[in-house]
């Protein structure tokens, strides 16, 4: 049977019609997915490191109302040594009940250990493993929450080059490495105030 010229040309351009339309709205589909997925996860990024910040800043101003500010400089080691232990008994009376967690919450922690990997994983990442290593080895030491830094474990340092990756602190507070944790030390009582645990990712080097 003919079919007539008048319905032929009027179906096909529906047809392609429909078909350019719904490939055409897969693609915007896509692109406004992929487009959209970068903001987001920066955004996300931008959240976890003000949550962090924020839970640094009410650390530091109820260490500060509540257990009093760094002891004034002296030339005297006993009066040191006793204005250090005296601020950390406040401070562990104060925190009793802290956690490891507190600070570093599991998305906070899961930031820090994306950042220290990839900045292991950049161009950078020899040097700051050498500069580890080279250092004088933590492998014994357990840190805790809310107690003093191990006594005679060493204050390992953490390279520049990987603070340059991660959020800044008050000048009472810094980083530390021990073993494969990241300590946040609180330098005038002596105190782990938290830690992400294996934080570095092991290696074979």
């Amino acid at each position: 049977m003919n079919v007539p010229l008048e319905f032929r040309t009027r179906k096909r351009p529906y047809v392609f019609t429909r078909k350019v339309f719904g490939i055409g709205s897969a693609l915007v589909l896509l692109l406004g997915t992929r487009l959209a997925a970068v903001p987001q996860s920066a955004g996300q990024d931008d959240a976890v490191v003000k949550d962090f910040e924020s839970r640094v800043t009410a650390y530091m101003d109820l260490r500060k109302k509540e257990a009093g500010s760094a002891p004034r400089p002296t030339n005297s080691p006993e009066k040191i040594v006793e204005s250090q232990q005296d601020l950390a008994t406040k401070i562990k009376v104060l925190r009793q009940d802290a956690k490891q967690g507190d600070i570093f919450t599991p998305e906070i922690a899961d930031y820090f250990r994306r950042q220290i990997s990839a900045t292991l994983a950049g161009p950078q990442g020899h040097k700051i493993r050498a500069s580890l290593r080279h250092a004088e080895p933590v492998h014994t030491a357990s840190p805790k929450v809310n107690q003093t830094y191990p006594p005679g474990i060493p204050l390992q340092s953490t390279p520049p080059t990987l603070l340059l990756n991660l959020p800044g602190l008050p000048k009472e507070l810094e980083y530390r490495i021990v073993g494969h944790n990241l300590v946040l030390h609180d330098l005038a009582p002596n105190i782990i105030v938290d830690l992400v645990a294996d934080a570095l990712p092991s290696t074979k080097e």
